[in-house]
C-alpha cells in the first residue's frame, strides 16, 4: 500500500456541519498522504472536522504504541505505578512512566501488562471505550474489535498487546474519544458529528460515562508533554510551538502495510482541541510523520486565530445529557 493517494481522498465527505477552520486546517495539513484526521472538542464530545470519513469510520488497524495510554491509565488507576516509579527492565536498567510515555519504550510497558495481567488490562480497554462504538448515530462508523481473550504467547501475549497493541483493532474515533477523556478530566462522551447547520445550532453533548481517571491523569500528562518535548513526538514541533501539545505517537505493521498514529491535544487558555492522526502505507508512514502533520494543522489553525477567546463552538454552552448506550 502506498503512503500516498492520488485521488481525492475527502470525496464523499459530509462537511456542511463541521468547523471550516478546522477542517481547512488538517486538509492542509494532510495533504496526499493516505490516512485520516479526526479533530474534537473534548469537552462535547463534538467533531470539528473528518477528513477522509471513509478511512476514519473503517473497522480501524492495531493501534501500536498508542495503546500505551490505556495501558498507563490502568496501571495508574490500579495503584501498581507512579509517573516516578521506576520499573526494572532487565539487569539495573530502569525507567518511570514519565520517559516510557515518551520515548515510547517497548519493554517498560510489556512490564506492566504482565503485571497487570490480561484481565484488568482488559477491563480497563473496554472502560476506555475499545471494542465498542465511540460516535452516536453516526452513519457508517464500524466496530474495532479487542480480543475476549490474550493473545498467544508465540505472538507476545499480554506484554505485546500493551505496547504494540498486538491483536487489537482500534478506530481513530474510539483513540479520539479516550484522548478525550484524558483531556477533559475523565468525561467519555459519544463523538457527535453534525452535518448540518441546524444540527450544530441545536448540539447537545452526550455522556457515555464518567471515568474515575483525573486523580492520575497528571501522573499520565507529563509524559505525554514530553513525547512532544523531546521524545517520539518532537517533529510536531517543526511547525508549531505556541502552545502545549500533549501528545502519544505509534509505529507498527500488520501483513505489510505501515501505520502511523498520532494523537493529542492542545491545551492552551482558551480550550483544548483533540488531534487523532492516522496513516497508512509504505516506508514513510510512521508516527512521527503523523505528529509532523499534526504540527501542521495546530500551526495552520492558530494563524486563522482558532486558538483565540471567542471563537468558540455553539456547543460550549449547550447542556450536558446523560444517555445510557444505545
Amino acid at each position: 500500500m502506498s503512503s500516498f493517494v492520488q485521488d481525492d481522498i475527502t470525496a464523499g465527505d459530509n462537511t456542511a456541519g463541521e468547523d471550516p477552520i478546522v477542517r481547512r486546517a488538517a486538509m492542509d495539513a494532510l495533504g496526499n498522504m493516505n490516512g485520516t484526521v479526526v479533530a474534537i472538542e473534548p469537552t462535547s464530545g463534538r467533531v470539528l472536522a473528518m477528513v477522509n470519513q471513509k478511512l476514519a469510520l473503517s473497522s480501524g488497524a492495531q493501534p501500536c504504541s498508542t495503546i500505551k495510554l490505556s495501558v498507563a491509565l490502568a496501571a495508574l488507576s490500579e495503584g501498581l505505578i507512579s509517573k516516578e516509579t521506576p520499573v526494572s527492565l532487565g539487569g539495573s536498567y530502569r525507567m518511570n512512566l514519565t520517559k516510557a510515555l515518551a520515548h515510547s519504550n517497548n519493554a517498560y510497558f510489556e512490564a506492566l501488562g504482565r503485571r497487570l495481567g490480561f484481565e484488568k488490562v482488559a477491563y480497563y480497554a473496554h472502560e476506555y471505550g475499545l471494542g465498542e462504538l465511540a460516535g452516536y448515530e453516526i452513519p457508517g462508523e464500524q466496530l474495532g474489535e479487542y480480543p475476549d481473550a490474550v493473545i498467544p504467547e508465540k505472538l507476545g501475549g499480554v506484554g505485546k498487546m500493551c505496547s504494540f497493541g498486538e491483536g487489537v483493532s482500534m478506530t481513530p474515533l474510539q483513540l479520539g474519544a479516550m484522548v478525550s477523556a484524558i483531556a477533559n478530566g475523565g468525561t467519555l462522551y459519544y463523538l457527535q458529528h453534525p452535518t448540518t447547520p441546524e444540527q450544530v445550532a441545536n448540539f447537545q453533548p452526550r455522556v457515555k460515562r464518567q471515568l474515575d481517571i483525573a486523580p492520575v491523569i497528571p501522573e499520565l500528562s507529563d509524559g505525554m508533554a514530553g513525547a512532544v518535548q523531546y521524545g517520539t513526538a518532537r517533529s510536531l514541533r517543526l511547525n508549531f510551538n505556541e502552545e502545549e501539545i500533549l501528545g502519544k505517537t505509534g509505529t507498527c505493521s500488520h501483513e505489510g502495510t505501515r501505520y502511523g498514529w498520532f494523537a493529542s491535544y492542545a491545551n492552551t487558555s482558551v480550550g483544548r482541541v483533540v488531534v487523532v492522526i492516522f496513516l497508512q502505507g509504505g516506508r514513510p508512514t510512521f508516527g512521527p510523520k503523523a505528529a509532523e502533520i499534526a504540527g501542521r494543522m495546530y500551526r495552520n489553525m492558530y494563524d486563522h486565530n482558532f486558538f483565540v477567546a471567542g471563537h468558540g463552538t455553539p456547543s460550549d454552552s449547550a447542556a450536558v445529557k446523560t444517555v445510557s448506550t444505545p
